[in-house]
């Protein structure tokens, strides 16, 4: 019995232990399972505390918009503006709009997107119940509501816009302050579908729509009407069009259709282009005359956009106060007070109350005040006229060495210009007047400019005349301009160095930083208290022949480059391409060595060549040997050529790493005339190697300023054989370099001049790239977000800095090469006359034998080199054979 009774009590004991243990379980289980869940829970707070922060913020303080801001007492109350985007382009597109016109705008501005959204930095709206799937009606719709139901007693105007355009805000400003914004107005480009479209939209034939990219504009009465009904519009959609509901929405509770007028087609511009809008030129009609710019799918053609329009703005600006100190100028003549800015225009109130060393100074008056008159310049003598060049097909200048030629790029754009301002300024009050004046041609034109006052142009135009309220009409018509493009007063601007641009930082470095090179004596003394501080610029130089000719190059070499080693390093490596096959070159080998042997710290070297004398093929060979590195700057330069210290300083200065290259305008002297009289010859100067007109014997001085005369010779601006390059700019593969297969004289110029004219038009290549999605220059791998959130054109500025290397004072090697600039870097060309680069006459020989181009070119330098236009006329007029030869051509050709 008693052994039952243990066995009993020790079941229950057990029976006991099990369930305590099982609650035990049960319990830590709980516990811990109600731990797991407060940390998921907090985690998820903590994840959506920026979600809950921006939720918390009114409407009002998402736009910035105080309480006590009212139409009636504000300016900045005027339109506000809505822009739908989505979440993957918050970062992109939208920060993009707010970071360039956005913040502009006449009123106020937020960004709507789906409930999930987040960006701190944007006034974005995350409408509740809102995805950002395709087409957004909801969207569309919600965000009208939401204008109704928080802002629509704050603003006059209210504008449906897409993250894809660009607004210009002080255009829409005058736009809309010239509207009636009481009554009820739905403005935007009308539409009806496309053919694809018909039948599908259920518009009646009275019906239409405000399409939805360009923008859409709602006056207050507009949007008052609407928005109480907008979740029956909701319910009653006929296509998946949203700007199509929202105009069939409109038309039925609102009762007014989409503005019916021909201009919304330019004041609202769409670009059919697609992804490629606006990656090409941007000066052009739709581009000057737009309020709104659509589509801009692309960040980077945003901020392009935005710089070019801050551009116009600037210029606008300026000509604004050319304006007002002609009508001061104007008053002050009427009012017989003295022109002096000294002067007051009452006691104690002086009419420019800045001077030029104030911040605000507006300008020296005295040149901008003056009236425009193509009758500034009175010449006092024959020497003193100005001469008028003829536009037509041709240029036609009385002076020039071709006196017809074809018109240049840049006088091409800038008569562009001057037309589009002009037609602008026409059509200014155009939809007052009824009317409209479209340009058609310019038929012909005169143009000269002075130096001192600016441009005068006299235009024939050929314009149309259409009126179009009314009689209707279009009739053609002619009409002269006489314009005067004034220039202004030379400007200095001081720039920090925390707002230096990236361009202009490689300009300090590869040029306006060695300013002082150059010393006083003479203008050939370096810089002596740094050493070798500057780019290394190695002379490339083909030869073959020549003796006497290139003993007087390596006089000069002698006297401006290596002479200064003396008291400082040398900068300059020459590097001869010495074809060994012609009779001469012994001679020509003994000149160079015995230059190594006057100076053996010098880098004098050469490279043998062997076969007919090709000079691309002597300056690709140099090159590309050892004796260069891609941190010099190699400039190639011929064996007639003269240049001065202030030559080597001119081409540090011009040549930029990875942004220019250097093909100097240089100074070329006319053939001697012997049968001239002591009285009509030229100043001394060089000619040929023996016959310079100068007493025999003497040694030239190549420091000496040459004298730069009309009867001494002519700039060459059809010469583009001397060239400033960086070698690391030369080797880019993208750049086809130096021709080799062209033989014997000229052309290879010409050629390589194309090629990187060919680099500079893939630069449309870069654009279409950003275009269609292939390269993104605001990423990280192009700009830096710092640099993309500026909102100015950098962000298509290549982004690997141009900055100048370190070059070691001694003839060894540099220092291993950097790489090359990146493939998308431009090489612009900058020409200019360099009156220190002299091309010594030689007598020319047009050898037959060469490709007709070439020697049709050999035969154009000849006829340049004979002499000046008045030394032809006095040689000519008097010789009785030349006389009657030019009779009987004249009597041949008529």
């Amino acid at each position: 019995m008693r052994q039952g009774r243990h066995h009993l009590a020790d079941g229950s004991m057990s029976q006991r232990r099990k369930i305590l243990c099982g609650l035990f379980g049960v319990i830590t289980g709980l516990f811990v399972g109600a731990l797991l869940r407060n940390y998921r829970t907090l985690e998820i707070v903590s994840m959506c505390n920026s979600i809950n922060g921006m939720k918390q913020k009114s409407a009002l303080d998402i736009i910035g918009l105080q309480a006590s801001e009212l139409p009636t007492n504000s300016q900045r109350t005027l339109v506000f503006v809505g822009v739908m985007t989505a979440k993957d382009f918050l970062q992109g597109r939208a920060r993009a709009v707010y970071e360039t016109w956005g913040r502009q705008i006449p009123g106020r501005i937020a960004f709507f997107s789906s409930q999930d959204s987040v960006a701190p930095d944007l006034p974005l709206v995350a409408l509740k119940g809102v995805d950002d799937r395709y087409p957004p009606q909801k969207k569309s719709f919600m965000m009208l509501h939401y204008m109704y139901e928080h802002y629509i007693d704050r603003f006059e105007w209210f504008v449906r816009a897409d993250d894809d355009v660009y607004v210009r805000p002080d255009r829409l400003e005058r736009f809309l302050r010239s509207i009636d914004s009481s009554k009820p107005q739905f403005i935007g480009q009308a539409g009806r579908g496309n053919s694809e479209d018909f039948g599908l939209l259920s518009l009646e034939f009275d019906e239409n729509f405000c399409m939805g990219g360009p923008g859409v504009i709602m006056s207050r009465e507009t949007l008052r009407r609407v928005a109480p009904h907008i979740p029956t519009c909701l319910k009653n959609l006929y296509s998946t069009h949203e700007d199509v509901e929202v105009g069939r929405c409109v038309q039925k509770f609102a009762g007014i259709p989409c503005t019916w007028n021909y201009e919304m087609q330019s004041i609202l511009h769409h670009n059919s282009s697609g992804n490629r809008a606006f990656s090409g030129s941007l000066k052009n009609k739709e581009v000057h005359s737009a309020i709104t710019l659509h589509p801009v799918k692309q960040p980077a053609f945003m901020y392009r956009l935005h710089a070019y329009m801050l551009g116009l703005k600037a210029q606008e600006l300026r000509q604004e106060s050319l304006l007002l100190h002609r009508d001061i100028a104007k008053m002050t003549s009427l009012l017989q007070i003295p022109r002096q800015i000294n002067k007051n225009l009452a006691p104690g109130v002086p009419i420019f109350p800045r001077d030029e060393s104030s911040a605000d100074y507006l300008g020296d008056h005295n040149v901008l005040g003056v009236a425009p008159d193509l009758n500034r310049h009175r010449p006092r003598t024959l020497d003193e006229l100005l001469e008028w060049d003829f536009i037509a097909k041709s240029l036609y200048s009385a002076m020039h060495p071709n006196p017809k030629r074809r018109i240049e790029s840049s006088t091409k754009e800038g008569l562009s210009d001057v037309i589009r301002e002009i037609m602008e300024h026409i059509n200014n009050f155009s939809r007052q007047r009824g009317r409209m004046i479209e340009f058609r041609e310019l038929l012909y034109g005169y143009t000269r400019v002075n130096s001192l006052y600016g441009q005068d142009l006299i235009l024939d135009l050929l314009l149309v005349y259409k009126k179009y309220r009314g009689k209707k009409m279009t009739v053609p018509v002619r009409r002269h301009l006489y314009i005067q493009r004034s220039f202004t007063e030379i400007q200095v601007r001081e720039v920090t160095a925390d707002r230096i641009s990236h361009r202009m930082k490689s300009l300090l470095s590869g040029g306006l930083g060695r300013l002082t090179a150059l010393g006083g004596a003479g203008n050939t003394a370096l810089d002596t208290s740094r050493g070798c501080d500057h780019s290394r610029i190695v002379f490339v130089l083909p030869l073959s022949g020549r003796t006497e000719t290139f003993g007087r190059f390596l006089r000069n070499y002698e006297e401006v480059a290596l002479r200064p080693m003396d008291w400082n390093p040398p900068c300059t490596d020459l590097l001869v391409a010495l074809y060994v096959d012609a009779p001469e070159s012994p001679a020509l080998l003994t000149l160079l060595t015995g230059l190594q042997s006057r100076h053996p710290a010098a880098r004098i070297n050469f490279v043998p060549l062997s076969g007919n004398f090709s000079r691309g093929l002597a300056l690709d060979q140099a090159t590309k040997s050892s004796h260069c590195t891609d941190d010099d700057i190699l400039f190639f330069i011929d064996v007639d050529m003269v240049f001065s210290a202030q030559s080597l300083v001119r081409i540090r200065q011009n040549v930029i790493r990875g942004r220019q290259i250097y093909l100097p305008i240089v100074f070329s002297e006319y053939a001697p005339d012997l049968e001239l009289t002591e009285d009509t010859r030229p100043a001394q100067g060089p000619t040929t190697e023996g016959s310079e007109l100068r007493p025999p014997g003497t040694v030239r001085n190549f420091s000496a300023p040459y004298p730069i005369t009309d009867e001494n010779g002519y700039f060459r601006q059809f010469g583009y054989g001397l060239v400033g390059i960086y070698k690391a700019d030369l080797m880019r593969p993208d750049l086809k370099g130096l021709s080799t297969t062209i033989q014997g004289w000229g052309l290879e110029d010409i050629v390589f001049l194309e090629n990187v004219i060919a680099l500079n038009q893939r630069g449309n290549l870069r654009l279409r790239a950003i275009a269609d999605g292939r390269w993104n220059p605001l990423s990280s791998t192009g700009s830096t977000p710092a640099q993309h959130r500026q909102g100015n054109s950098a962000a298509l500025e290549a982004t690997t800095p141009a900055a100048a290397a370190a070059f070691p004072t001694a003839p060894t090697p540099p220092t291993p090469p950097t790489p090359p600039p990146p493939p998308a870097e431009q090489l612009s060309v900058f020409r200019a006359p360099d009156p220190s680069l002299v091309h010594v006459f030689h007598p020319i020989h047009c050898d037959t034998d060469l490709e007709e181009a070439q020697y049709k070119m050999c035969l154009g330098t000849k006829a340049n080199t004979l002499g000046s236009a008045e030394r032809l006329y006095a040689r000519f007029s008097h010789s009785q054979p030349l006389m009657a030869f030019g009779r009987s051509l004249n009597r041949a050709s008529g």
